[in-house]
């Protein structure tokens, strides 16, 4: 059952996170915490750490928010890479709010806005967490940014969102803040589970709401009949290969029109596509989003161009910063694939990911989007490893309920001959980078290691 903490919705509660956001702000000055410097969150979802968050940025101070998981090394060198030795946990958290009297404090101190986008770790499939940082925003480009947002996804006060995923996670700490900052309402358990989240919709009038596939899926094999009683407008879903039969249900479920997968990484966002449009192009991403640009190059390199306020840099990392932006203000983040004369992006794969067999192409992303609607399979990674005859030979780790030979006479009749694995492994558990993402590089690496 969700109770009355994790449920935020009547007026009194919303100011209450207002309270508390102001309370968290002084409470940060008074340890000698100034603006302009940053802070490092590492704790469970909970309304006290989208409190604390939304106070640093309406002070002025830059947050961090990294897994609850992630250990004490990984927290030590994130908190390297943004210079601050500033971490915050649950019981910091409570203790910053709890301990604080507003009374003697001007109030009008605090911005209304967010003073700079949080800072956000990538997931480190390339051996190590980048900390990606946008700079300060003045007021107008404050404005700009939740305008943007807004206009995409059409926030608003009447929003109740409900938060799935991590706030460590760019996309779902997006989402609360565009709610929050369109004077929405918020509930914020402090983890997924399927029964939390089918309550939350059905009985609290949930309007909008972010899940990955895997939530969807859970979601799907949890519940017992085939309607869920809902008043969600949207509901939008990105992070990874959606299989078609749970985005089928979800189209049922919920309705077409209400669901919306989008592309995007920690760096930006590029696409949005209506569930509608999908029957018409599937293995598509969807169309540009309002305010940026997109372009494949000559080798199918995808390259974006934002606005101002949505440009980053990685911390600490000017040559990383500098190979990721063009000379005239395209970045990419290292995604193939190609665009349609209609404008459609269909991704083809990550760069450092191609496999090179026997002098063709394979991009992983192509076998993995083909074998997770597999009925049988649970989650998949293609990737490559040397071989003396191919150079490279196509390779599938796998967990699920399937034998090799099922998985190749799928494939029969999905890939040609270049692109079916020629060595499938078998995964018991995946093992997940800080930001909860299948670490493809440490698979790889393990596999190798043991061929």
């Amino acid at each position: 059952m969700i109770g009355k903490e994790q449920f935020v919705i009547e007026v009194s509660e919303y100011q209450s996170i207002e309270y508390q956001s102001a309370c968290a702000a002084y409470a940060l000055l008074d340890l000698g915490i100034h603006p302009g410097d940053r802070i490092c969150i590492s704790a469970p979802n909970s309304v006290e750490l989208f409190s604390v968050l939304v106070g640093a940025l309406r002070i002025g101070i830059a947050p961090a928010v990294v897994s609850s998981s992630a250990t004490e090394r990984e927290i030590r060198e994130m908190c390297r890479d943004i210079a601050t030795e500033w971490v915050f946990r649950e019981t910091d958290l409570q203790a910053l709010i709890r301990d604080m009297n507003l009374e003697p404090r001007n109030l009008n101190e605090l911005r209304n806005l967010p003073s700079c986008r949080p800072i956000h770790f990538t997931s480190g499939t390339s051996g190590r967490p980048k900390a990606v940082w946008s700079g300060w925003l003045t007021h107008e480009e404050s404005e700009a940014w939740i305008a943007d947002e807004t206009a995409v996804w059409g926030f608003c006060a009447e929003d109740i969102h409900l938060v799935n995923g991590p706030l460590s996670h760019s996309a779902p700490l997006r989402f609360a803040l565009m709610t929050f900052f369109n004077s929405g309402a918020l509930i914020i358990p402090p983890k997924f589970t399927a029964e939390t989240a089918i309550e939350a919709i059905s009985r609290f009038g949930v309007t909008t709401t972010f899940m990955a596939p895997t939530h969807l899926q859970r979601i799907m094999e949890s519940i017992e009949t085939d309607r869920i009683p809902h008043s969600i407008r949207f509901i939008a879903h990105a992070g990874s290969t959606c299989k078609e039969r749970i985005r089928l249900w979800t189209h049922e479920i919920f309705g077409v029109d209400k669901v919306f997968e989008f592309y995007g990484s920690t760096e930006g966002q590029f696409t949005v596509f209506p569930g509608s449009q999908w029957q018409e192009h599937p293995g598509s991403v969807g169309q540009v989003r309002p305010n940026r640009e997109i372009r494949a190059d000559s080798l199918g390199l995808l390259w974006s161009r934002s606005p101002a306020y949505a440009q980053f840099i990685y911390w600490g990392d000017e040559a990383k910063t500098h190979s990721t932006w063009s000379a005239d203000n395209w970045f990419s983040v290292g995604d193939y694939g190609r665009i349609d004369a209609e404008g459609f992006v269909y991704l083809e794969g990550r760069k450092g990911d191609l496999i090179i067999s026997g002098g063709v192409n394979v991009y992983p992303a192509e076998i993995e989007r083909v074998l997770s609607n597999m009925p049988g399979i649970d989650c998949v990674v293609a990737f490559g490893l040397p071989d003396s005859i191919w150079g490279e030979r196509v390779c599938v780790a796998v967990s699920g309920d399937v034998s090799e030979s099922e998985v190749q006479k799928y494939l029969t009749f999905q890939l040609s001959a270049p692109k079916r694995p020629k060595s499938i492994f078998w995964v018991e558990e995946f093992p997940l980078t800080h930001s909860g993402k299948v670490d493809r590089l440490r698979i790889q690496n393990l596999l190798r290691e043991s061929n």
